[in-house]
């Protein structure tokens, strides 16, 4: 397996940066995972950083050198994620939970597969042209779709994250099966944000990644201005020619059987992953919400 890869995240005109990003692969699979930690609620970086632990620690557990199921596994492990949020906040004591956004691809054998939660995107560009890319958990994107019809909310409003004190809603696609020069691409939304998809597409369709998600971070940047975004793009190409392979190209050919490599900061969780019980985790969702309605009972 080969693929040319890179990553990068920039503070916009915000106080921090919340979002994480990284990968990590065997000798014949890759996981690529992005969150965008939440304003508005607190510690939005640790619950991105717990997610990104969170399903590399089981990416690694069940990698062997491949997933089984793909599917079932991004599944599994972005509610993992989820968990591992709600846990914190309850051992905490947090009357607001910390909530992020995901999106994570695994590629293996001649596909993609994808899950995502919120508005951190993927995108496809085959040939110079946009495939696919993922629709956002907002009410802006579904009206859009035609799904719902709206009057008088803010359409750019999420319905759905990591952390919150429901069940995430997530959508999973694939496998997708990639073609030689296919290029994917996972970004926060202030990428998206301040480009449009022809922009995004035009300029990862122009050049190599190293090259073209610099240039499209630059330019998000620029067209924020003071007040814009944090910027964070983690964009692949797939089974690159050598002549690519000097930017940033990975082989995982001589990689041994059982070796994981990875790019995402190790850490110790809280709690074990295959500690996880519904049960807890429904009983620390109802705390949660007990102390919030507690809270705001003795507001005047």
């Amino acid at each position: 397996m080969k693929f040319s890869v890179f990553q990068v995240s920039r503070r916009g005109g915000r106080e921090k940066n919340e979002d994480r990003m990284g990968y990590c692969y065997t000798r014949e699979s890759g996981l690529f995972v992005l969150a965008d930690g939440m304003g508005g609620h607190p510690e939005g970086e640790v619950a991105a950083q717990l997610a990104l632990q969170t399903i590399s620690a089981l990416y690694q557990k069940e990698a062997r050198p491949v997933i089984k199921d793909t599917v079932e596994f991004l599944s599994s492990a972005l509610l993992a994620a989820h968990h591992q949020i709600i846990r914190y906040a309850s051992e905490k004591g947090m009357l607001d939970t910390p909530r992020t956004t995901l999106v994570a691809a695994i590629l293996q054998g001649t596909g993609a597969t994808w899950v995502h939660c919120g508005d951190s995107r993927l995108y496809v560009v085959r040939e110079g042209e946009l495939l696919t890319r993922t629709r956002d958990h907002s009410y802006l994107e579904q009206q859009n779709a035609g799904v719902i019809r709206l009057e008088r909310i803010n359409r750019n409003i999420l319905f759905t994250c990591l952390g919150s004190p429901t069940k995430p809603v997530f959508d999973v696609t694939g496998p997708v099966v990639l073609q030689q020069g296919d290029k994917i691409m996972l970004c926060s939304d202030g990428l998206w944000g301040s480009l449009s998809d022809d922009e995004i597409v035009r300029q990862l369709a122009g050049s190599g990644v190293s090259d073209a998600v610099p240039e499209l971070v630059e330019h998000a940047l620029r067209n924020g201005g003071e007040h814009g975004d944090n910027v964070t793009v983690l964009a692949m190409e797939w089974e690159t020619p050598d002549a690519f392979e000097s930017t940033r190209g990975i082989s995982t050919d001589s990689i041994m059987d059982g070796v994981f490599a990875s790019t995402i900061q190790a850490g110790v969780l809280d709690t074990a992953v295959d500690e996880l019980d519904d049960a807890a985790i429904e009983r620390s969702i109802a705390e949660i919400n007990e102390a919030i309605r507690r809270s705001a009972a003795r507001k005047p």
